[in-house]
């Protein structure tokens, strides 16, 4: 993160998500933040925490998208949950330290995938190695001769000559199908006997006929698993979540008691939700399957469209732990235009390139565009706002029909003008009983 500067940070993000800078910039900063603690000595790393954000604004403005993205660019494990799906300790439900847990398991593949890559061209050589002991098993007293067999047959293998060969292969056997049956939100318990009963009953092996081809890739696997050592891959993934995980509270309004309804039951059991946050938020250790993770320094970043409540609707102790606040702005036709244009994930390169896999060549003019967008502002404004998300639900109604007929139609070429826009949708905008449905 060292070359990362907040302005490069924002840079990037600039790429994918169109505005919002504000929300960028507070992001942005506090990933650098974490750099610069990294480089102050011991003492007082552990005195800095995190300055946790809450993004504030309706649906489809990019709250997800800004964190996902920053997540990535910091190569950082990372965790999106729905706040309003944990209940209180007591309830039936999913427990709030279950998401550390799901973001420690994030970690571990995470850490797997790059120890596997690395050992990579090391596996696939002693794969070959053992492919040649399946082709020529070894025997005594002609070592001279062996090795000039064996050598031919590593080009032969090499060329692609042998590719159809069948060899037996050692391959485990999946064991005992053991099903645990929990009340909902008991997933970790369930995954720990699962783990359990897997040491009870050890997975047997069993020799498997497969043509080399085949075979290749499963002696890949298994020497690479053989290659990593998992207690390292766990210490990094544990080390990774505790300096630099990621997790992002979607919805965190509909945890929020409103003051109109203080009494009733359901805002009890919220306000218990939060209670139960505020621990992991502060820093706490929490108990998973790959031994205690500390949380203090694991950085938060809440969302949610505070329609009917405010951030200040969640219980003082909870807020001061969230000292940023970022309002992100309502989407015009004009950010549409960009959102369609600029990322380079746009919905526009993403639907030509899937046609494209069909031989169409599908071209977005500029009107054809611009139509598109102000069918997505008025529909946003007369319907539901779901801001961005309304571009996905107008394009593939727009493409339906050429994505059905692509690989059989005449013309290869599709323009999608303002005109052909109309064609296909603008009676279904004027339709408004219809277009609630539909678009």
């Amino acid at each position: 993160m060292e070359d990362y500067t907040p302005k490069k940070i924002v840079e990037e993000l600039d790429k994918y998500v169109v505005g919002q800078h504000n929300a960028k910039k507070a992001v942005a900063v506090a990933l650098r933040n974490r750099y610069r603690r990294m480089q102050l000595p011991k003492a007082i790393q552990e005195e800095i925490a995190p300055k946790n954000i809450i993004l504030i604004g309706p649906t489809g403005v990019g709250k997800t998208e800004v964190a996902r993205r920053l997540a990535k660019l910091a190569k950082s494990p990372f965790i999106k949950v729905e706040a309003s799906k944990y209940t209180e300790v007591g309830y039936v439900g999913r427990d709030v330290e279950s998401m550390v847990r799901d973001l420690m398991e994030i970690a571990v593949g995470m850490v797997r995938e790059e120890r596997k890559a690395s050992v990579m061209d090391k596996a696939r050589a002693n794969a070959e190695e053992r492919l040649l002991d399946l082709l020529i098993p070894p025997t005594t007293g002609f070592a001279e001769q062996e090795t000039g067999t064996r050598e031919k047959f590593r080009t032969k293998l090499r060329d692609g000559e042998l590719e159809e060969r069948i060899v037996e292969v050692d391959v485990e056997d999946a064991g005992p199908n053991v099903e645990v049956f929990t009340n909902i939100g008991m997933e970790d318990m369930t995954s720990g006997l699962s783990d359990m009963m897997k040491n009870i009953f050890p997975a047997k092996k069993r020799k498997r006929k497969m043509k080399i081809s085949e075979a290749r890739s499963i002696l890949e696997m298994q020497e690479s698993a053989r290659l990593i050592d998992m207690d390292d891959v766990k210490d990094v993934a544990r080390q990774r979540v505790q300096q630099s995980g990621i997790i992002f509270l979607d919805e965190i309004d509909k945890i929020c008691a409103s003051g109109s309804a203080g009494a009733k039951g359901g805002d009890i059991s919220r306000e218990g939700v939060q209670r139960d946050l505020l621990p992991i938020v502060e820093g706490s250790n929490v108990n998973t399957k790959y031994g205690m993770v500390r949380t203090d320094h694991i950085l938060f970043i809440a969302a949610g469209a505070f329609h009917t409540a405010k951030p200040t609707d969640l219980i003082p102790e909870l807020q001061g732990r969230f000292p940023i606040r970022v309002e992100l702005e309502p989407l015009t036709a004009a950010d549409f235009i960009r959102i369609l244009k600029e990322p380079q994930n746009s919905l526009t390169r993403q639907y030509s390139a899937l046609l494209g896999a069909d031989g169409v060549e599908l071209e977005f003019t500029d009107d054809g565009i611009d139509r598109i967008a102000e069918m997505a502002d008025e529909l946003n404004r007369s319907l539901e706002n779901i801001g961005a998300r309304r571009l996905h639900t107008i394009v593939e109604k727009l493409l339906e029909e050429i994505s059905y007929e692509a690989p059989e139609v005449e013309s290869k070429k599709v323009l999608v003008d303002r005109s052909y826009v109309d064609a296909n949708l603008a009676a279904i905008v004027k339709d408004r009983d219809l277009s609630r449905y539909v678009l």
